[in-house]
């Protein structure tokens, strides 16, 4: 019997048919209605869920599906996936990170230009038949501080070097020998060293809010920073009220606490960018996460090692199995 896996991604049904021509029998359940209706109706059939990081998969829905037996993350995060929860049942859980570095961190360099050079507010005044020449910052020889270089940091970092001449230094849990790239042991001390300070670390408790106040004042009134991990890294009412007083000179983002509400505050600010959540979406990318979410399942089910495996915590002694 085929393995049985709900879909909880709204995102990636062109690509579904990867996982379909393996032999899984996929339920798609991509509004919360249907997957909580997908939950209770299909609950004993349900081998495998794939979900992303901001979708989650949490303790009351992995108990009520007595046959999950693997959870497949699209992207690198899974910070609203129940880790406890499932490494008490002893559920395998993977993710794809690394699978759309290169989309998020194309996302990251036109956020960081558009807002830079200002690109949607002069794209406004043109089409009202305005003509404003405003001088904006260059990009080459500023220098780059970004947080988190794992493969999206990487990315963005060779880029930003190898494109734009900037010099970058980088925060991150370890330092890394094997990069040419300047490390800074805070990221106080990062957003110092920065002109431009673009977050591309993990979502989660190990992160949250590791950019506020004391962050923003060390980045000054001429720096700009670019969200393009998670918006929990970030506190956004310190945010606000540093672009609202001019603390920093800007801000460009594609993640937000609530998605998709974007608060009012932001929305009325002109030194601010937004995008919809969009920087890890392109065909390329969206291919490349269902191919791998089907090799781990692949490996899983026929007794192999999984290829993108999380690191889960210890089991509760007590759990009930």
């Amino acid at each position: 019997m085929p393995a049985t896996v709900l879909v909880l991604v709204e995102t990636i049904n062109d690509y579904l048919p990867i996982l379909e021509h393996q032999g899984f029998h996929l339920i798609l359940a991509p509004t919360p209605a249907e997957r909580a209706e997908a939950i209770t109706r299909h609950s004993g059939q349900i081998d495998a869920v794939l979900t992303r990081g901001p979708l989650g998969l949490y303790a009351d829905e992995i108990a009520a599906l007595p046959n999950l037996k693997i959870i497949c993350v699209i992207g690198a995060g899974y910070e609203h996936v129940d880790l406890q929860a499932a490494a008490d049942r002893g559920i395998t859980v993977t993710n794809g990170a690394g699978v759309n570095a290169s989309s998020v961190a194309d996302h990251a360099m036109a956020l960081l230009l558009s807002l830079v050079r200002d690109i949607p507010r002069c794209d406004a005044a043109v089409r009202r038949g305005e003509w404003p020449k405003i001088m904006r910052p260059s990009l080459a020889g500023k220098r780059l501080g970004i947080l988190g270089l794992g493969a999206v940091g990487m990315a963005i970092a060779k880029r930003a070097a190898n494109g734009f001449d900037m010099s970058v230094s980088y925060h991150n849990r370890q330092h890394r020998s094997d990069v040419p790239y300047s490390f800074c042991s805070t990221p106080t001390e990062l957003a110092r060293a920065s002109d431009f300070l673009i977050i591309a670390t993990p979502g989660g408790l190990a992160t949250k809010h590791l950019i506020n106040r004391q962050v923003l004042d060390a980045l000054g009134p001429k720096g700009f920073v670019v969200n393009i991990a998670r918006a929990s890294v970030i506190v956004t009412a310190d945010l606000i009220s540093a672009l609202e007083q001019r603390r920093i000179a800007g801000a460009a983002l594609d993640v937000f606490d609530h998605e998709p509400q974007v608060p009012d505050a932001l929305k009325s600010l002109t030194n601010v960018v937004l995008t919809s959540h969009v920087a890890g979406l392109s065909p390329e990318a969206t291919q490349g996460t269902v191919e791998l979410v089907g090799r781990n399942l692949v490996a899983f089910f026929t007794g192999q090692p999984v290829l993108t495996p999380i690191e889960m915590p210890i089991r509760v002694s007590n759990a009930v199995l």
